[in-house]
C-alpha cells in the first residue's frame, strides 16, 4: 500500500491533525493503528499507512459522529476490502496469463 519509511511521532500527528494523544490512544486500543515502537504513548511513532488508517477513521468519525468502536469495525472492513481487491487483481493477472499460455 503505502511506504512504511515514512515515521511521525504521535506530538506530530496530533499538532498535525487537532487531536489530543487520548484520541490517538483510543484508535491505537481499537486497532486502528499500531505505533512502530514499544513504551510509553508520549514517544509512539507511527509509519505512513498507520497515519492512513487513522486519518481515515478521523474522518469517519466526524462525518458520521460515530463511537470509536464502530469506526474500528468499518476501517476493519475496509482493510478486508482492500485486501480482496488486490487479491482478485493477482488472480486475473494470473488469469489472463494462464489464458494466453493456453492460446499458444
Amino acid at each position: 500500500m503505502m511506504s512504511t519509511l515514512v515515521r511521525i511521532t504521535v506530538s506530530e500527528f496530533c499538532e498535525q491533525e487537532g487531536l489530543s494523544r487520548r484520541t490517538v490512544a483510543e484508535l491505537v486500543e481499537c486497532d486502528v493503528a499500531r505505533p512502530l515502537n514499544e513504551g510509553s504513548a508520549a514517544d509512539w511513532q507511527f509509519d505512513a499507512t498507520g497515519v492512513h488508517w487513522m486519518k481515515r477513521a478521523i474522518r469517519l468519525q466526524r462525518d458520521f459522529e460515530l463511537d470509536w468502536v464502530t469506526v474500528a469495525t468499518m476501517i476493519d472492513l475496509l482493510r478486508q476490502r482492500e485486501r480482496l481487491l488486490k487479491e482478485n487483481q493477482n488472480l486475473r493477472r494470473q488469469l489472463g496469463r494462464f489464458l494466453k499460455s493456453e492460446e499458444h
